[in-house]
C-alpha cells in the first residue's frame, strides 16, 4: 500500500535504523564493558536493573506526555539528547556512580523513543496501515542493529570497549537530523492536538480484560528474554576475553538478519491471518532458545542459538505497538497504552537480570539459562491459553489516525 508524503516516510525509516544503532551499543556491550573493569555479575545485573527500573516507572507518565505533546518529534529529539549524555558518561567514566546515571538516562530515554516512533509511524499510515508501517520500522531497525553491533563489536575488540560508546553518541547526530526531516502532515496535526482527557475511552482501554492478558504475556516475554544476551554476552567473556566483543556483535548481526527479513511479512501476515498465530510463534521461539544457550558448548555456538531470537524479534517488534492500537481503536490513548505495555515489558526486564545474574554467581550459567527457558514456556502458554484474537473486524478499521 502506499503512504502519503513518501519523503516522511523515508525519513522515519532513516529514523528506526539510526536509532537502533544508537541502543545497540547498551545492554550487552554494558556487561561486557563492565566485566572487563571486574564488575562481578550481582553488580552487572544490579546497573541493568537500575535502568530498567527508571524506565518502569516513567512508562506511563511518558505515554501521557507524548499523548499530550503536539509535535511527537520534539519528545523523540529530547530522548536522543539524553541517550547521548549516558553514553558519554559510560565511556568516560566506567565508576558505579556514574554508571548507574547512565543507565537511568538510557532508561528514561527509551520509555520516550518508542511511543514517539510508534506515534509518527500511526500519525503517517493510519490504523489500517500500521503493521505495514510496523513492518517497514523494523526492518530498518533490523538492519541498522545488525550493522552497528558489526562495528561495535569490531571497534570493542581491536581498540577498547569505550569506543563503543563514543560511537553510540556520534550516531545520535544523523538520527536527530532524519527525525526533523520528517514532515508534518495536516492531518498529523490535527490529531496531535490533545482535546484534553478521554475520560470514556480511558475506563473502557483500563477496563479492556485483553489489555490484562496481553500486558502478562509481554511481562513473562521479558522476564525470559531481557537476561539471555547479557548473560550470554558475560559468559562469552570469561571464555573468549580479549574477542569477546566480536562474539557478542555476531549474537546480534545474525538474530537481526531474521528480524530484516521476517518484520515485513509479520506487518501484512498480522492483517491476513490475525495477531494470535504470530503471538504464538514470537512467543514460542523464546523457550528453545534458552534450551539451546544452556546446552551449545564454546562460545562461537552461543551465535546459532542467539539466532532463534530473530524470529521472536521480529513478531514482538511489529505486534507490540500494534495491538496497542487494536486496544486503544477509537480512544485517544494510543500513547498511554504503549505505556502499559512498556510497564509490563520493564518490569520483567528488570526482575530478569537480577535474577539471573544471582543464579548465574550461585548455580552456573546453566541453570540460569534453562530458568529463562522455563519462564519463556510460561509465557508461551499463556498466549496460547488465555490471549484472545485483537484484529479488528474489517469494517472497523479506519485509515484515519488516532492517538
Amino acid at each position: 500500500m502506499s503512504f502519503s508524503w513518501p519523503g516522511s516516510n523515508r525519513s522515519l525509516d532513516l529514523v528506526s535504523f539510526f536509532v537502533a544503532d544508537v541502543q545497540t551499543g547498551f545492554g550487552p556491550f554494558v556487561a561486557v564493558y563492565l566485566t572487563t573493569h571486574k564488575w562481578t555479575q550481582v553488580e552487572i545485573g544490579f546497573a541493568l536493573t537500575l535502568g530498567t527500573m527508571t524506565s518502569l516507572i516513567s512508562q506511563l507518565p511518558a505515554g501521557i506526555l507524548v499523548d499530550s505533546m503536539r509535535n511527537k518529534r520534539t519528545a523523540a529529539s529530547g530522548a536522543l539528547v539524553g541517550i547521548i549524555a549516558a553514553a558519554l558518561l559510560l565511556a568516560v567514566q566506567p565508576q558505579q556512580l556514574p554508571v548507574l546515571i547512565a543507565q537511568m538516562l538510557h532508561g528514561f530515554a527509551s520509555c520516550v523513543i518508542t511511543p514517539s516512533i510508534a506515534a509518527i509511524s500511526l500519525h503517517l499510515a493510519g490504523h489500517a496501515g500500521l503493521g505495514e508501517r510496523l513492518g517497514r520500522n523494523a526492518r530498518y531497525a533490523a538492519i541498522g542493529n545488525g550493522l552497528a553491533a558489526a562495528v561495535m563489536g569490531v571497534t570493542g575488540a581491536y581498540f577498547s570497549s569505550q569506543f563503543v560508546f563514543l560511537l553510540t553518541a556520534a550516531l545520535c547526530v544523523p538520527a536527530l537530523v532524519a527525525l526533523w526531516s520528517i514532515r508534518s502532515e495536516p492531518h498529523a496535526r490535527e490529531q496531535t492536538t490533545s482535546a484534553g482527557m478521554d475520560f470514556a475511552g480511558l475506563k473502557r482501554l483500563l477496563a479492556d480484560r485483553r489489555l490484562l492478558i496481553f500486558g502478562l504475556c509481554v511481562m513473562l516475554f521479558h522476564l525470559s528474554n531481557a537476561a539471555m544476551l547479557p548473560l550470554a554476552g558475560s559468559a562469552v567473556t570469561m571464555r573468549a576475553g580479549h574477542f569477546a566483543n566480536l562474539i557478542i556483535a555476531a549474537c546480534i548481526v545474525v538474530p537481526q538478519l531474521i528480524v530484516a527479513a521476517m518484520s515485513p511479512w509479520v506487518g501484512r501476515a498480522a492483517e491476513r491471518i490475525g495477531r494470535k498465530r504470530l503471538l504464538l510463534i514470537g512467543w514460542g521461539a523464546l523457550p528453545l532458545r534458552g534450551l539451546l544457550l544452556a546446552v551449545l558448548p564454546g562460545s562461537w555456538p552461543l551465535v546459532m542459538g542467539q539466532a532463534v531470537s530473530g524470529v521472536s524479534a521480529a513478531v514482538f517488534g511489529v505486534l507490540l505497538p500494534l495491538l496497542a492500537a487494536d486496544l486503544s481503536l477509537g480512544t485517544s490513548h494510543f500513547n498511554l497504552c504503549m505505556g502499559i505495555l512498556g510497564l509490563a515489558m520493564f518490569a520483567g526486564a528488570a526482575v530478569s537480570t537480577t535474577m539471573s545474574g544471582g543464579i548465574a554467581d550461585a548455580a552456573g550459567m546453566e541453570v540460569a539459562f534453562m530458568t529463562l527457558a522455563g519462564v519463556g514456556l510460561v509465557g508461551f502458554l499463556t498466549v496460547w491459553l488465555a490471549m484472545p484474537e485483537t484484529r479488528p473486524a474489517k469494517q472497523a478499521v479506519s485509515p484515519s489516525v488516532q492517538e
